[in-house]
């Protein structure tokens, strides 16, 4: 038998998806069959898998030694070396971070540094996060941005923050508004289109009409300012798809400067930029429903003040003609 005691991130949470949580290759015909033979208890009386967990709940769970883990499941560890975290907004569920272009928002195979990481070794040196002391939860990205994009990524700090921003963003409570350099100014207004994205070879193709296999796209654009073949532009985000912005500002004939998948090759050697320029600048909060925990974000607004981009563009425009 392994006990384990709920912790704050475990308020919530439901009976099956704890254990499955700490268990390892237990089939879900016998996770059921345990629930039915009262082999899984909280605070000893049966559990039922659609149990939501408190704070303090004692959870004993009578299966075979073979499905658990030879040490108790916890959060990933965290190496050392990790960059400085800029916090733009933090309150005691989420946090809203600054990702510098070229950081990766979570850990891949290259081993490089990584925004996630890199804000649990912050929390954890702050004394506000303690791996050893968690069953199964770790802090996570709740929005991702593409690893030569710069600007605001949310954390949630505990699991309800981060299942209930992930409903926000599913149900389209809250807007992104980004800011880009484009060659040449595209039109503006809302844009509407089709996108396909291969995973082969992670690119995306968009047609005019809609067609099998493609998702609709919509996308607002304003230019704010132009300067020679440059143009600083707020885009809109009205749905949120794999390589959106910088898709569709290629196939209306203006590509982000610096693309390098989309983009205007010629440009981008000319102005020699190693990444896209583009930037996560702005959250605008909608009407969240007071069931939700993060209920008080209704109507915030989290700005990110004096972007790179922007001077950036301030460069670009002030530069002699080549």
């Amino acid at each position: 038998m392994k006990q384990f005691t709920a912790g704050r991130n475990e308020n919530g949470v439901r009976l099956s998806r704890f254990v499955e949580s700490v268990t390892r290759n237990l089939p879900r015909s016998l996770l059921y069959k345990s629930f039915r033979n009262k082999r899984i208890k909280v605070n000893g009386k049966r559990g039922d898998p659609d149990t939501r967990l408190s704070t303090g709940d004692v959870i004993e769970l009578y299966l075979n030694d073979e499905f658990f883990p030879e040490k108790p499941v916890q959060a990933r560890p965290i190496p050392r070396r990790q960059p400085p975290v800029k916090v733009i907004y933090e309150d005691d569920n989420i946090a809203v971070l600054y990702k510098p272009a070229h950081l990766l928002c979570h850990s891949d195979r290259t081993g490089d540094a990584n925004l996630v990481d890199a804000f649990a070794a912050q929390l954890e040196a702050q004394g506000k996060y303690d791996p050893k002391a968690e069953n199964r939860f770790a802090p996570a990205i709740c929005n991702r941005l593409d690893r030569g994009t710069e600007g605001l990524v949310i954390a949630a700090k505990s699991y309800a923050a981060l299942r209930d921003m992930n409903e926000v963003i599913r149900q389209d409570w809250m807007k992104k508004e980004y800011l880009t350099i484009t060659v040449g100014a595209p039109p503006q207004g809302r844009h509407v289109a089709w996108l396909q994205h291969s995973e082969k070879n992670n690119k995306v193709r968009i047609h005019a009409r809609e067609s099998e296999g493609y998702k609709k796209i919509i996308t607002d654009v304003t230019v704010i300012r132009q300067s020679g073949p440059f143009a600083l532009c707020r885009i809109g985000l009205v749905t949120g798809r794999t390589h959106q912005i910088r898709a569709h500002l290629a196939y209306l004939g203006h590509p982000v400067l610096g693309d390098i998948k989309y983009g205007n090759r010629k440009m981008n050697e000319r102005t020699a930029l190693k990444t896209q320029a583009l930037c996560a600048q702005r959250l605008t909060f909608g009407r969240i429903p007071e069931g939700n925990t993060l209920h008080y974000l209704s109507g915030r607004v989290i700005k990110l003040e004096h972007p790179q981009i922007v001077s950036l563009f301030e460069k670009l425009a002030s530069a002699k003609p080549q």
